[in-house]
């Protein structure tokens, strides 16, 4: 248990704030929580992975993924640039290009959070 300093009001250890004044409840958890918060301010995503990123989404765009017509059983057809299909008829998949450009912004993320830089 922990007492306020304001109200002396004793509170539970895991209040951080007092429920009778709203004042914050103890001091040297303020200067932790302080450190911690301005070593988080100081790191920044790693911006060179989410131009990366972008690149990575611009190629996935210009090559999508390639399916046979929906008159024809489904076949992958490959990754061919968007103005040459690899048939007159092929169509774009997208399901396919929905699933790779959301896998890429999320390791692009992830990746720019993991190799941030402080």
């Amino acid at each position: 248990m922990q007492t306020c300093p304001r109200c002396r009001l004793v509170q539970p250890e895991i209040n951080r704030y007092c429920t009778a004044c709203g004042s914050r409840l103890g001091e040297d958890s303020r200067d932790e929580s302080d450190s911690r918060a301005g070593s988080r301010e100081r790191e920044q995503l790693n911006i060179s992975v989410l131009y990366g990123m972008v690149a990575a989404l611009a190629l996935a765009l210009l090559f999508p993924p390639w399916e046979t017509p929906p008159e024809q059983p489904p076949e992958f057809l490959g990754m061919h640039f968007i103005l040459s299909p690899p048939t007159p008829e092929a169509v774009v998949s997208r399901m396919l290009l929905t699933i790779e450009l959301v896998t890429i912004a999320i390791a692009g993320l992830y990746g720019s959070f993991l190799f941030r830089t402080k």
